[in-house]
């Protein structure tokens, strides 16, 4: 997938998820809206026909205008011109809320004309098996005449259960954008993995080209009869084809070790291994030392590890190759170890090139390679940290890096001891 139809893909793909969102929050609102206001309705209608008895049994003159007001959304007053009885009034509340299937809770308040304060009332849950909230007294209203409150402390959390549909949709919805949001990551990983193939694939050609081309140059070369009367240029030229078979060798093999990791068939063959012993080989291993300044501290006084000498050896190789190759300058390389807790800390330090702090969170990813900026000549599979990281794992280490840019970098490697 090319990169333009892969960002059609993320813009149709938000677009849509952020359509669907503001609708389904629209019609949500706009059904809570209407469920509000169909719940006001009942109560007011409920509020009404409470007055009317109460007035009635009382015999007291009728309001002028319509006797219940609300205040806020939960909150409504009733003017009835005489005194009320608490007994009666929530008698006939619990009465005309279930005509009109009203199942919030509520707490009611009888306001008294001569004190000027609610007083008496009572909290009432009229579904069963429900605590009743606890009673607070409620707010006076600007009017001295009888009347009495009831509040609704809970009516949103009331509202919202009964608009299961919603819910449910709602539920859907989020199914949905978690089904695009999933499918945006797998396409991403995917297109990720394509071009890490597609690097692996020009890195590695790239990588068998060059000394495939210098051996047939020198097989060219070797094919000249009167190559034999040069003693010193035909062993130059066999000299040549030896080494860049050795190096397609190496090659090979680290492909080959990483296809074997990654299906963990590692096949480590441990066996007691003295880690200084091993910096030595590694170091004298190296066709590139030369070009480089090495100072080694060994100063950890117990240095034996169970392991694979073969893969450790390679572990130290490749971060000492990484540290000669990636360099600016004329490599100048740092060995230092030490105890601590129980294991051997091995510490590779270069004056290289560095590495960028979003960068060595990636370092270690298999086919990852830090960008080189001007240093074109350094080529690789970017499989070696990958493989330094795996082999250090199988023998229960851990290993890290502390680098800044144009200063040099740190790889830090801890394995267990041998339990004496």
């Amino acid at each position: 997938m090319s990169r333009f139809t892969l960002r059609i893909v993320i813009i149709l793909a938000a677009l849509s998820i952020v359509g669907i969102t503001a609708t389904q929050i629209y019609w949500v609102r706009k059904a809570f809206d209407l469920r509000e206001n169909q719940f006001n309705q009942d109560v007011t209608a409920a509020l009404t026909n409470v007055a009317g008895k109460i007035i009635e049994i009382t015999k007291t003159p009728s309001p002028a205008n319509n006797p219940v007001t609300q205040l806020s959304t939960n909150y409504f007053v009733v003017l009835v011109n005489g005194p009320i009885d608490n007994n009666l009034l929530e008698f006939l509340l619990v009465t005309e809320f279930e005509k009109r299937n009203i199942t919030a809770a509520f707490e009611y308040g009888v306001y008294n004309c001569v004190e000027k304060c609610m007083e008496g009332g009572n909290s009432v849950s009229p579904k069963k098996n429900t605590t009743p909230v606890n009673f607070s007294e409620l707010p006076t209203w600007q009017n001295d005449g009888y009347y009495f409150g009831v509040q609704f402390p809970m009516v949103q959390a009331n509202l919202v259960s009964q608009m299961g549909i919603w819910g449910f949709s709602s539920v859907v919805m989020l199914i949905v954008i978690f089904f695009f949001v999933y499918t945006l990551l797998v396409i991403l990983k995917q297109r990720r993995l394509s071009e890490i193939q597609k690097d692996f694939i020009n890195n590695m050609t790239h990588e068998f080209k060059t000394p495939l081309s210098t051996i047939a140059i020198s097989t060219a070369v070797l094919k000249n009869p009167s190559i034999i009367h040069t003693p010193e240029r035909l062993l130059n030229y066999a000299t040549i084809i030896e080494n860049e078979n050795q190096r397609l060798k190496q090659q090979v093999e680290r492909v080959l070790q990483m296809a074997r990791l990654e299906k963990e068939d590692i096949g480590l063959k441990k066996e007691a291994c003295d880690v200084h012993d091993l910096i030595q080989e590694a170091a004298n291993n190296n066709t590139l030392v030369t070009k480089a300044t090495i100072e080694m501290e060994l100063a950890a006084s117990k240095s034996t590890v169970h392991a694979d000498k073969l893969h450790l050896v390679n572990v130290i190789f490749n971060l000492l190759d990484n540290a000669i190759k990636y360099n600016h300058h004329e490599p100048v390389i740092r060995i230092r170890t030490s105890n601590i807790n129980g294991s051997i800390q091995l510490e590779i330090e270069d004056n290289g090139i560095g590495i960028r702090p979003e960068d060595q969170k990636k370092i270690f990813h298999r086919f990852y390679r830090v960008p080189t900026g001007n240093l074109h000549d350094v080529k690789g599979f970017g499989l070696g940290l990958s493989y330094v990281k795996l082999i250090t794992e199988a023998h229960k280490g851990k290993i890290s890096v502390t680098s800044e840019p144009d200063k040099g970098s740190c790889f830090s490697v801890v394995l267990p001891l041998i339990k004496v």
